[in-house]
């Protein structure tokens, strides 16, 4: 580990939006990458999407926040990477999902079209199933209550649907749909759809469709868990559209990798989305975001940083905190519970950048572990 000390700087920019309810029902939601396990243990789980055999690697937390690897467990599958990734294979976020209610842990095997399933003890993993994608190069897997959906990037994109059995899924072949993007859309990496994620009360399913559809697909979800037969396309031109976590039951924050910004999006009852609030980063290749009350930090994999905002409800507003310089290619991260620490896996080397946080939402860095065969590396949780 190195311990050289990083902080957020001054303010960028304070951004006004129009309603209040939006931003205000965020801020009581719980980080979106943050799982809860026995009382007092805190882990990490990374993801190397190695492409000769992928591996979820454990990693004990102390009570400073600095990693200690504990294991590294094979999925079952391999990894992938797109044509033209270089920090991010998967392009995507969420490749690694923490099912707090069942205890489970969902990992993509993006090169060998599979979801793996392992049961989560502290920080030990046990590989209960794998199971088909439904599709070609999964990159997203998401969960609410008893049900789950994963994300297939190739031959148009699509999505499939699970529910949860014990410690298994159960795929369902009527819960899949197309999404209709163009498959033969180069580069690979930027024209591949960039998550699958629930809004907070579950009500409708989101897949960002980033530079190949320039779009928000939102269905709705029936109380069984299956999706409508075609979903609602909201048009964000020219925004690339990317990662993104709830904001309270039916909004969500949402990255623009095109405009490099931070924006809130309200999901109406139909499915249609409007923009309300919107913060430039100032960085490059704004692309992932996570919460952490009402804090939100986004990594930009073209800078090497972490960019923080504050949302709060008087307004609303999103208020930038700065930014804090990472390792190469910030990609994924996640908060522990509570949310003293956030953790910024970057992809070139495959690092994970350890930062404390700070009450005025400042960054901290407290050091950085290695992952074992790294580079590539996509998808983190945190507890």
């Amino acid at each position: 580990m190195h311990g050289r000390a990083r902080r957020l700087g001054s303010p960028l920019v304070t951004v006004l939006a129009t309603t209040t309810a939006l931003v205000a029902a965020s801020l009581a939601a719980p980080a979106a990458t943050a799982a809860t396990r026995v009382a007092g243990f805190h882990a990490v789980f990374v993801q190397d999407n190695s492409t000769s055999g992928n591996h979820t690697v454990a990693y004990h937390r102390d009570d400073s926040g600095q990693l200690m690897q504990t294991g590294s467990f094979a999925t079952g599958g391999n990894g992938g990477q797109l044509a033209g990734s270089v920090a991010d294979h998967l392009a995507s976020q969420g490749s690694l999902t923490y099912d707090t209610d069942h205890g489970l842990l969902d990992a993509v095997n993006a090169g060998s079209d599979t979801i793996s399933v392992f049961s989560v003890r502290d920080d030990q993993l046990k590989l209960r199933q794998v199971i088909s994608s439904g599709g070609d190069f999964p990159v997203s897997v998401t969960v609410h209550d008893d049900v789950v959906y994963v994300l297939n990037a190739l031959d148009g994109g699509c999505i499939q649907g699970y529910t949860v059995e014990g410690d298994h899924l159960r795929k369902h072949d009527d819960w899949h749909r197309c999404l209709g993007l163009d498959p033969t859309a180069t580069p690979q990496f930027t024209h591949t759809p960039g998550q699958v994620g629930f809004t907070g009360d579950g009500s409708h399913l989101i897949v960002s469709t980033k530079a190949g559809g320039n779009s928000l697909d939102v269905f709705g979800i029936d109380p069984s868990g299956a999706p409508s037969d075609t979903p609602e396309a909201t048009s964000l031109p020219g925004t690339v559209p990317f990662g993104f976590v709830p904001s309270g039951g039916h909004g969500i924050f949402l990255t623009e990798a095109g405009t490099n910004a931070l924006t809130t999006v309200d999901i109406r009852r139909d499915g249609s989305a409007s923009q309300v609030a919107f913060a430039a980063t100032g960085q490059q290749a704004t692309c992932w975001v996570v919460a952490v009350g009402d804090l939100l930090y986004t990594s930009n994999a073209g800078s090497n940083s972490v960019s923080g905002f504050r949302a709060t409800d008087d307004g609303p507003q999103l208020t930038a905190l700065g930014y804090a310089s990472t390792d190469p290619g910030a990609i994924d991260a996640a908060a522990s519970e509570g949310g003293r620490f956030l953790y910024v896996l970057t992809g070139v080397n495959g690092i994970v950048d350890e930062f404390a946080v700070d009450h005025d939402g400042t960054l901290t860095q407290i050091g950085a572990a290695t992952i074992p065969d790294g580079p590539g590396s996509e998808g983190i949780v945190a507890f």
